[in-house]
């Protein structure tokens, strides 16, 4: 019998975007990693940029957490999986607590875990006594466990934000502006890639200084975990099948949890980089999301993989490719200084990068095996000749979600999809 779990947890939210929530659930993950202290890291909602910088942090795999796109009973597996050698869970939430529906606050609630809310003090002074309130009041039924101020300035600052504090919500911390060369960069899609930061170890280290003597670095009260209910054993859809994986800085937009779920469905998977390998060699290939369009002439002058992935495609081999992936697969690509490259011309049609972003939110594909859930997030635009075989649809409202191209074995998108919220139509993608 599996018994209930219980372990330190924290969810980290703020009142909207650019708060500074990832690099303060990265110092503070840095900082109990430093004191020797198991911790694990997840990421509410879709992202792959923040949970490579939660990993460095934490020196473990980050994973999503979505009531929607993981859905509450994985979301549940995950946590309780978690707490089994874990000494504290952090889960950094997304957009404001209460954005989105489902929101953070929407997890937190379910899952009961205590919030602490994450407010960019600057510019305020004792007001910041009234939003935190607000936020902590607005839904009665969280479980708050303090507030965090950030981006203090001075201590006069730090004075006038304590005065407008009431004493029944804890200040947890008083975080002051980092440095510029200790902050964490970002470009179009967010932050720049953790193996891109050659100094990221030190920038982590600083940040996580900051937190030194504040209440914020005690553990947060423990929660009771009850084991998931169980779930059929996944049937071996893939055994025998070898799937190449694309993996380098071009193409780094990949789910740890899609590729767990390939194996259990029973592939072997090798990984292979388009920057650098001549050839690739498998049953199906995998051409997931990044920066193509910052690895352009790299790319398009790796003229012998791309004859070897062109003679897998004329074998009928199934290449399944999403967002950076399918743009490898048009004609040319476009970046944003107006560079236009060749690329594999497997799908006709060409993209373009565009100044500002194009596709944003949660989606849906259905399938005949199942319905697939995941997110569309892209600054290019593509034009091609070739017709749909579907569009997507959208989590909210009736427009079409994205479209979906089939062209002999190849299944190709903007989509990201999550392979765990439908196993069977997820093995479908990499089988003839």
């Amino acid at each position: 019998m599996f018994k209930a779990r219980t372990c330190p947890a924290l969810l980290i939210a703020a009142t909207a975007s650019g708060q500074g929530k990832t690099t303060l659930v990265a110092a503070l993950a840095r900082w109990h990693h430093r004191q020797g202290r198991r911790v694990r890291v997840f990421k509410t909602g879709p992202d792959f940029l923040d949970p490579m910088i939660l990993a460095c942090a934490a020196a473990t795999e980050v994973e999503p957490l979505d009531l929607w796109m993981v859905g509450a009973q994985h979301c549940q597996r995950k946590l309780y999986a978690a707490a089994q050698d874990a000494d504290l869970i952090l889960i950094e939430g997304a957009m404001g607590l209460f954005d989105g529906v489902p929101s953070s606050a929407d997890l937190a609630q379910t899952l009961g875990i205590a919030v602490a809310g994450l407010i960019d003090a600057r510019g305020m002074g004792q007001t910041f006594g009234a939003l935190a309130l607000g936020l902590a009041r607005y839904r009665p039924a969280l479980h708050w466990h303090g507030i965090i101020a950030n981006r203090v300035a001075s201590d006069r600052h730090a004075q006038m934000l304590r005065q407008g504090c009431l004493p029944e919500l804890p200040l947890l911390a008083l975080v002051p502006r980092l440095p510029a060369a200790a902050s964490l960069p970002s470009r179009h899609l967010g932050l720049v890639q953790a193996a891109e930061l050659a100094d990221l170890t030190r920038r982590l280290d600083a940040a996580a200084d900051a937190l030194n003597d504040s209440a914020l670095t005690q553990l947060p009260p423990s929660i009771n975990i009850d084991p998931p209910l169980s779930i059929d054993p996944l049937p071996p859809l893939l055994a025998g099948r070898h799937i190449a994986v694309a993996r380098d800085a071009a193409f780094s937009f990949l789910y740890p949890d899609n590729l767990r779920l390939l194996t259990e469905l029973g592939a072997r998977l090798s990984f292979f980089s388009p920057l650098v390998d001549h050839s690739v060699n498998a049953d199906a290939l995998y051409l997931p999301g990044g920066y193509p369009e910052l690895h352009l002439s790299t790319l398009a002058a790796n003229q012998a993989l791309h004859h070897s992935i062109r003679a897998h495609a004329t074998a009928g081999r199934p290449i399944y490719a999403e967002c950076g992936g399918m743009l490898y697969l048009l004609e040319s690509l476009t970046d944003h200084h107006g560079t236009t490259a060749a690329l594999l011309g497997l799908l006709p049609g060409q993209a373009t990068m565009q100044p500002r972003l194009v596709g944003l939110g949660m989606q849906s594909l259905d399938t005949q095996c199942g319905c697939l859930r995941g997110h569309s997030f892209h600054h290019s635009r593509l034009e091609s000749p070739l017709t749909p075989t579907q569009y997507a649809q959208r989590q909210h409202g009736s427009h079409l979600g994205e479209a979906w191209y089939q062209q002999g074995a190849i299944r190709a998108s903007y989509l990201h999809l999550y392979f765990y919220s439908a196993p069977k139509a997820a093995a479908a993608l990499f089988l003839p």
